[in-house]
């Protein structure tokens, strides 16, 4: 996701003719997906969905989607899950990506919550970017942060947990190598002092960096999350598009309850809250606080 961005998009052509689904293995596995990853498969999904799964199933020798559910349900190991979550979600981001966020991060955000830790006498600074994709925003965020800090950068307990459902997205993420088109969007400066080239048209982001990112697989739709501390920013962009709204509001609420009050939570700018919730005051498009109680 995007910010485990999970994107549809029509599968390429394959030489083999469309698998059959029928109605009830279409639900079946739609109602799978949705209760294990959040995610809501209209019905105009259906032969995306059927695109992204034949080569695989032809591959584990199965014939039948009821088969194909099956195998997903009695696979304690998950891997199955895993694999499914993979084929499925397609992981578009790029450094910078809606970048006003990262400005309103770096000139206001960020002081803001420096600022209250130095009156509050801490240096424990908590950001989470939930659904991180392959590691653009993180990377782009520790950026920011060091050079915010500079030099003092190394005296606080800073760092970025980055969470992700794919397991194919995390191992691009904590690899750290990107196709230079992919850095582009960043200025100039940071790609410079950031990066080291890699290879042909692929940069790699220095290992000062990567050593302050931890990478972890999470489910969003765990009931409870486990952290033992509050966050002062939570960053889940292009994520929440993906869900139907009792499941958004569900998420929400679990981002309330491990947001610090005061702290932020920055959404995509094609994702809304909505207004009748109360959670959060609204900042400005994509972009909420918690109050202070």
């Amino acid at each position: 996701m995007d910010g485990h961005t999970q994107q549809f998009r029509a599968p390429a052509a394959q030489p083999h003719s469309m698998m059959a689904i029928s109605d009830r293995e279409f639900s079946d596995l739609r109602n799978l997906i949705h209760k294990r990853f959040g995610i809501n498969l209209t019905e105009q999904k259906r032969s995306l969905l059927v695109g992204r799964l034949q080569k695989l199933m032809r591959n584990l020798n199965l014939s039948t989607f009821a088969q194909y559910y099956q195998y997903l349900t009695e696979d304690k190991t998950e891997k199955a899950l895993s694999e499914l979550v993979d084929l499925i979600s397609t992981n578009h981001t790029y450094f910078n990506r809606e970048k006003d966020h990262f400005d309103y991060f770096y000139e206001i955000a960020l002081p803001t919550v420096v600022e209250k830790l130095k009156q509050e006498n801490r240096k424990d600074l908590r950001i989470w970017c939930a659904g991180c994709s392959t590691g653009e925003e993180p990377y782009t965020l520790l950026m920011l942060m060091m050079e915010y800090f500079g030099s003092e950068y190394g005296s606080w307990n800073a760092g970025i947990l980055a969470t992700d459902i794919s397991d194919r997205a995390l191992s691009v993420a904590r690899n750290g190598v990107y196709s230079a088109d992919r850095v582009q969007q960043l200025p100039e400066n940071l790609r410079r002092k950031y990066f080291t080239p890699a290879g042909p048209d692929e940069m790699a982001v220095i290992d000062k960096v990567k050593r302050e990112c931890t990478f972890r697989r999470f489910n969003l739709m765990n009931n409870r999350f486990p952290f033992k501390k509050p966050f002062q920013m939570i960053f889940c962009r292009n994520v929440m598009i993906y869900f139907d709204q009792p499941t958004r509001d569900a998420l929400v609420g679990r981002y309330h309850q491990c947001t610090e009050p005061g702290g932020y939570l920055f959404i995509g700018h094609s994702e809304t809250l909505g207004r009748s919730q109360s959670r959060y005051q609204y900042i400005q498009p994509a972009l909420y606080r918690r109050g202070n109680s």
